[in-house]
């Protein structure tokens, strides 16, 4: 396998907790991602719909998210999350680019089995989306934390849509190490941003960045008339287990969920 992030990028990224990589797939293949993402919120993808975890950006008749919840909630582009992309051809095709398995084998080591504990789209609709507060990105139910996430902007992400903010180097601690809970309280956020000065992270469409999910982040709305969409995947070490019995499909190894098979049920 070939090397596609430099160590100075690495070195970067175990320093302040994150790192740009650029665009990691042409521009062709990043646009019918791009139009893939739509399709699926307008019900034109080929694919089983309920294995897919889908989230209004606003339920009707209410000012806030609708549920997560399995299945096509209706034609429309105005989703904030849909997760288990997964179960996507051309998504899984996307998780399984060459750069992705060299980031895991850097994180969890040679010949480790990787699985994908989410792979997400996220959308802050024009003059829409959810402020999502201060927090690392942790799971209770996990026995072991997972340490990688791989965004990749679909749109031009600036302050003005909604582009996430980070606290550099913040991945170097946990905040409720007790609990388990990412989410900070508003007496931690006070403290936190008393201290530090949060960074905007602005990405051109296709643009890929590494976090550590440790890494302090947060999102405001979108004030402008374009989307914010983005892909995010956290990968995960096989032998990850949860309380509540979820399983997580293999990525990286022997039997990973395969491409070909997916697109054979489609």
């Amino acid at each position: 396998m070939g090397q596609y992030i430099t160590e100075a990028q690495w070195e970067h990224f175990d320093d302040e907790g994150y790192v740009r990589i650029g665009q990691v797939v042409n521009d062709q293949l990043l646009a019918t991602i791009q139009q893939r993402m739509d399709d699926i919120m307008l019900g034109k993808a080929p694919l089983d719909y309920d294995k897919i975890m889908m989230q209004l950006d606003r339920e009707p008749g209410t000012s806030k998210p609708g549920p997560q919840s399995n299945g096509h909630k209706g034609a429309t582009l105005l989703y904030r999350k849909i997760q288990m992309l997964e179960y996507d051809p051309v998504f899984l095709s996307y998780m399984k680019t060459p750069v992705f398995q060299e980031v895991c084998t850097r994180i969890y080591g040679q010949d480790t089995p990787i699985t994908c504990l989410r792979a997400m789209f996220m959308n802050k609709p024009a003059h829409e989306g959810t402020r999502l507060t201060w927090h690392q990105d942790r799971w209770t139910d996990l026995d072991i934390d997972p340490q990688i996430t791989i965004y990749t902007a679909l749109d031009p992400a600036t302050i003005e849509n909604g582009c996430i903010h980070i606290i550099p180097r913040s991945h170097n601690n946990l905040i409720n190490p007790s609990n388990g809970s990412g989410f900070l309280t508003q007496e931690q956020i006070d403290d936190l941003l008393t201290e530090y000065e949060p960074i905007p992270v602005e990405l051109e469409a296709g643009e890929v960045v590494l976090l550590h999910n440790w890494t302090l982040h947060s999102s405001s709305t979108n004030q402008t008339d374009i989307p914010r969409r983005a892909f995010s995947i956290c990968y995960m070490d096989a032998v990850t287990k949860s309380s509540r019995g979820t399983t997580f499909s293999l990525i990286f190894g022997e039997n990973s969920l395969s491409v070909e098979k997916l697109e054979a049920k489609t």
